[in-house]
């Protein structure tokens, strides 16, 4: 909106300085975390009142977590409420991938909204079908998918591979819509203990802050050998929100925490990081980035895999994180250990950039 304003009268003065993508994606971050920062105490004691008993803890988990009972979950509402009024504060209205990026983001939290919402009010862990659950991502995928692509076609670029590109036609439609509904469910499996998830996700927008700006300039895009995609610069604004909402979420879920997340929040973030990385061309280097998330998603997909053919379990418990905390290490052990993991990972990833 700001940006509208300014450049309705022409950039004139320090106004020039909305120009700037570089400008606009710190003034998001800390318009982000100001909010957040803000309206935390108040909301947390708001979700308390409203929800009594806070989110249900499955008995079958660590014993360690009984003692969260009564902590409010939905924080993830903060989150997009701090995301949201920084983004559409800040970008650039006209951006086709931006908005494609916010329906995600909006229609992701509002399946998690229901599905946290179906377990607080039924004191259950389940929450939504599977199945109804997963059919309205697709849905919503799908569409942004489409969004995308009208602009930015369906080439497929390889990492480590100069000129490295497949052009997958109707089936990227597919794929596109794959990759966002994969890392939002890989980023809600993370988030399992008090700020796990939280940093690993404000780690891979840092690092897609600097792919988007990077691919949105052929300059820059050109020397490295990366596909240029007009107008993506715009995301460093929406990568920037995520920044800014994540640190001030943080810092009411550092632990103990005072609030969790839920499927509110992280099924939001991980679907408009996997949202980013198909508006970028970046899906691939994606699964580098986050392969933290790539992990956790696969642990629970093997031991499901194994113990329904051969009644053994592969690993103590799944996610993984429960695994560590089954071998002794503490809560903050894994959390900490698994931030560092986040932050080399997302390093290796942006080094694809120039190894080609």
């Amino acid at each position: 909106m700001l940006y509208w304003i300014a450049e309705q009268l022409g950039f004139p003065g320090i106004l020039n300085l909305f120009r700037y993508l570089t400008f606009r994606a710190g003034a998001a971050i800390m318009t982000a975390l100001a909010i957040g920062l803000i309206i935390g105490p108040r909301f947390i004691g708001w979700l308390r009142v409203r929800q009594g008993k806070g989110q249900p803890i499955r008995d079958d988990g660590p014993q360690t977590h009984l003692a969260k009972r009564g902590t409010p979950t939905m924080g993830g509402l903060m989150i997009l409420t701090a995301l949201v009024s920084s983004v559409l504060l800040w970008m650039d209205l006209s951006s086709i991938y931006v908005w494609a990026c916010l329906f995600v983001t909006l229609g992701f939290g509002a399946i998690g909204f229901l599905d946290d919402y179906d377990k607080v009010t039924k004191a259950s862990h389940k929450g939504l079908s599977g199945k109804a659950r997963l059919l309205a991502e697709f849905l919503i995928a799908g569409v942004a998918t489409v969004l995308i692509v009208s602009h930015n076609g369906t080439d497929l670029y390889l990492p480590f591979w100069s000129g490295g590109v497949l052009t997958l036609g109707p089936l990227y439609y597919i794929f596109g819509a794959f990759v966002i509904v994969a890392f939002g469910n890989a980023v809600n499996l993370t988030d399992g203990l008090d700020g796990l998830a939280s940093m690993p996700v404000i780690v891979a927008c840092m690092a897609f802050m600097l792919i988007a700006y990077l691919v949105g300039r052929a300059d820059y895009a050109a020397y490295l050998g990366i596909p240029h995609v007009p107008g993506a610069g715009n995301l460093v604004i929406l990568c920037g929100g995520i920044v800014g909402a994540g640190l001030a979420f943080l810092w009411f879920n550092a632990p103990p925490a005072a609030v969790f997340m839920g499927d509110t929040g992280s099924l939001a973030l991980g679907g408009t990081i996997g949202v980013v990385a198909v508006a970028t061309h970046h899906e691939i280097v994606l699964a580098v980035i986050g392969g933290l998330f790539v992990v956790e998603a696969l642990s629970v997909i093997i031991q499901v895999f194994f113990y329904k053919r051969t009644g053994k379990r592969v690993f103590r418990m799944a996610p993984i994180h429960h695994h560590f905390e089954q071998l002794g290490w503490a809560e903050s052990t894994v959390v900490i250990r698994f931030w560092i993991v986040s932050f080399v990972l997302a390093l290796a990833g942006l080094a694809t950039l120039k190894l080609r």
